[in-house]
């Protein structure tokens, strides 16, 4: 998911920005990295019961995104506590509102990582109720500006605007197996969080799903820095039908599993021809000049993992062979490019060209 545009920090006498001026102007959607990150571990987890070389892998990727999130969080927090006028303006931004969100589904990743390949539950819960209980402050507090201010136009409108959308739906993700380790009151306020996140974020994908292709149709393209923002339509398309399959296991009721695994397959499908379109689209950017790397390029990583996720898990329910093929196929391009992403970052740290503003 895409970074936005800042102020430049002022850099010290060696030329490196101050930790203060790196936290003033530090972008919210800094975490997408932990959220691709984590992805990639929780897919390559998923692959490693076919192989088991992977499962030392998915265990590094594990420890490395937990770090990931710790160093970053330092100056995000920082910028709350120092400078939240900053803060609070960037709330208000009608574009980088929308990458707030990160901070908290980047926590419900790793609780899902937590559960799934370290086994551990104290963590994967206290990851999990501070994301949720994140997701639903930031959704409420991004899209209130929004609704109450007259600052947003269509030249505003990119599928970043799913973002809020996405950390709802990415509840059930961990919170679905969760379930299975609470009771009484605790699993019930679990499984009623599960539902309300689900619900809210599906149904808000799908209104803002019609506003992001009417400004693909009838406004200026989206390029440059936001040229990978085309890819973030695989997020949700991939995240809902996991979580609607988490949710159903842990229903009270019984609840016919087949209607809700063909719509998971519409779903899949549509994610197959967004994928060759969102490939195509940064083809065309790369082409003309029009795609250069930014922290913008963490966009292209959590949707597509997102995806594979969601192939990985249908394949073995549906029986069709295709979409197990299509997940690894989709799996090792991730793999490409979260390790071209993550070098050209790590390089621009290193050098502090990363945090400078990008015209």
């Amino acid at each position: 998911m895409p970074m936005t545009r800042a102020a430049p920090p002022t850099p010290d006498r060696t030329g490196f920005p101050s930790f203060a001026e790196i936290s003033r102007h530090f972008a919210p959607g800094w975490f997408a990295a932990v959220m691709g990150s984590g992805v990639l571990a929780l897919t390559t987890h998923s692959l490693s019961g076919r192989w088991s070389w992977l499962s030392p892998l998915a265990l590094g990727l594990h420890w490395f995104n937990v770090v990931l999130f710790a160093l970053l969080a330092v100056p995000w927090l920082h910028r709350w506590l120092r400078f939240r006028d900053a803060a609070l303006a960037t709330l208000k931004h009608p574009v980088q509102a929308s990458f707030y969100p990160t901070f908290a589904i980047a926590m419900l990743v790793l609780a899902a990582q937590w559960l799934a390949i370290d086994g551990r539950l104290a963590p994967a819960l206290a990851f999990w109720w501070g994301g949720t209980a994140l997701v639903f402050l930031f959704s409420f507090a991004v899209l209130f500006h929004m609704f109450r201010g007259e600052h947003v136009g269509l030249e505003h409108v990119t599928p970043a605007k799913f973002i809020p959308a996405v950390g709802l739906v990415v509840i059930p993700v961990a919170g679905g197996p969760l379930l299975e380790t609470q009771t009484g009151a605790a699993r019930e306020l679990a499984l009623l969080v599960n539902v309300l996140g689900l619900g809210a974020g599906t149904l808000m994908y799908v209104g803002l799903l019609g506003l992001t292709l009417q400004r693909k149709i009838l406004a200026k393209p989206a390029v440059g820095l936001l040229a990978p923002t085309a890819w973030i339509h695989l997020a949700p398309l991939g995240v809902i039908p996991v979580s609607l399959l988490n949710v159903l296991d842990q229903l009270p009721f019984a609840v016919p599993h087949e209607p809700f695994l063909f719509l998971s397959l519409l779903l899949w499908g549509f994610g197959v021809w967004w994928l060759v379109m969102a490939g195509l689209l940064t083809l065309a950017a790369r082409r003309a000049g029009q795609l250069p790397f930014a922290l913008s390029w963490w966009g292209f990583i959590f949707p597509l993992g997102a995806f594979v996720a969601a192939s990985l898990r249908l394949a073995p329910l549906t029986g069709i062979a295709g979409i197990g093929a299509v997940g690894l196929g989709c799996w090792l391009l991730l793999v490409a490019l979260w390790a071209l992403t993550l070098v050209r970052t790590l390089a621009g740290v290193a050098s502090g060209s990363i945090f400078q503003p990008h015209t």
